[in-house]
């Protein structure tokens, strides 16, 4: 019986979107783009999220890129400026989940900032917990951050259902035996998880 639903954060309980502060930041979007392949395909994005410095990081990337020395470091004064709000319809739905009796957490990949992030927007007051890639060292899909979630808040894989909108960590949730969705709007996420729900009850 499912009691606890589990919530990735990034495009799930809260939108984010690079470009539109990128080209605010730097010259040409030709320019932002570069920076973003550096951050992104360059693995600087994920490192951070597995737990390094996010001051050294940029740091390091300001030595790669001397040409936008200044522009990098206003990206790091801004770079919670690419959550773009939270995501539309999901407060509301978290807010009617837990007064049904669900239990509500997040489990997301997410750099040191994250806490910023988290006093700005009022869905993450609906969490009873998380966890955090950059404080556990582990990123999804890694099976270890589920296990983590779970002995955390003494949790059963098979009581909880988690959304993410990244297909590879939906399918590791549920090698690890958790019911997952793929998440793509609250309406979606809403019409999947009532039919699991119906579904549980029917058995």
């Amino acid at each position: 019986m499912i009691k606890n639903l589990i919530f990735d954060f990034g495009k799930v309980l809260v939108d984010y979107e690079y470009f539109e502060t990128l080209d605010q930041i730097f010259k040409t979007h030709e320019q932002a783009e570069e920076f973003y392949h550096l951050l992104i395909d360059g693995k600087w994005n994920e490192n951070m999220d597995r737990g390094d410095s996010f001051e050294e990081t940029f740091c390091k990337m300001q030595q790669i890129m001397p040409q936008y020395k200044e522009e990098i470091a206003t990206v790091a004064q801004r770079f919670n400026d690419f959550v773009r709000g939270e995501k539309e319809g999901m407060r509301t739905l978290l807010t009617q989940l837990k007064a049904e009796g669900y239990h509500l957490y997040g489990l997301s990949n997410w750099c040191t900032k994250v806490h910023e992030t988290m006093a700005q927007y009022p869905i993450f007051q609906l969490l009873e917990g998380q966890v955090i890639s950059s404080e556990e060292k582990i990123i999804k899909p890694d099976r270890a951050i589920y296990e983590r979630i779970c002995q955390k808040y003494n949790l059963k894989p098979e009581e909880c259902l988690f959304a993410d909108d990244r297909i590879e960590n939906v399918e590791a949730a549920q090698r690890f035996g958790m019911q997952a969705i793929c998440f793509e709007d609250a309406e979606q996420y809403e019409r999947e998880l009532r039919k699991i729900l119906s579904e549980e009850r029917t058995k």
